[in-house]
């Protein structure tokens, strides 16, 4: 018989919260548990194997939505690596263009920053004049 696992023990072999596991299992990304006369949840080594594939993957920051089709694709037989591969060409690219908009920003900010420091710091205005130009 295979060894069984309570939600707390699942989540601490799986480097996760028990919160994070019902979360997965309600979601879809883990299949349902079976459950002892008491109403405990019971995970198997199959289920801890999949909640580390999805730590893995939450770690590359790709969506329970990319998780659930990697699964999907893996459940029906197909190699998900081209797609994960596309999920991930995508994520570095928002990532390139967030980059690109915060180096701009920082920019902005900056030269704002000059402009205080050489700005009337004594003047009776009851606004910015930095933010208001």
């Amino acid at each position: 018989m295979a060894t069984t696992m309570t939600v707390g023990k699942a989540a601490e072999a799986a480097g996760l919260t028990r919160k994070a596991v019902r979360m997965y299992e309600s979601r879809g990304l883990l299949r349902p548990t079976t459950r002892t006369a008491a109403g405990y949840r019971l995970y198997h080594q199959d289920d801890i194997d999949t909640l580390i594939f999805i730590r893995r993957a939450r770690a590359l920051n790709l969506t329970l939505d990319n998780i659930c089709e990697i699964r999907a694709l893996r459940e029906s037989g197909v190699r998900p690596c081209c797609v994960v591969r596309d999920m991930l060409d995508a994520h570095m690219a928002e990532i390139d263009r967030a980059i690109t908009e915060l180096t701009a920003l920082r920019a902005n900010l900056s030269v704002a920053r000059e402009a205080v420091a050489s700005s009337d710091a004594a003047s009776d205005e009851p606004y910015c004049p930095i933010i208001e130009r």
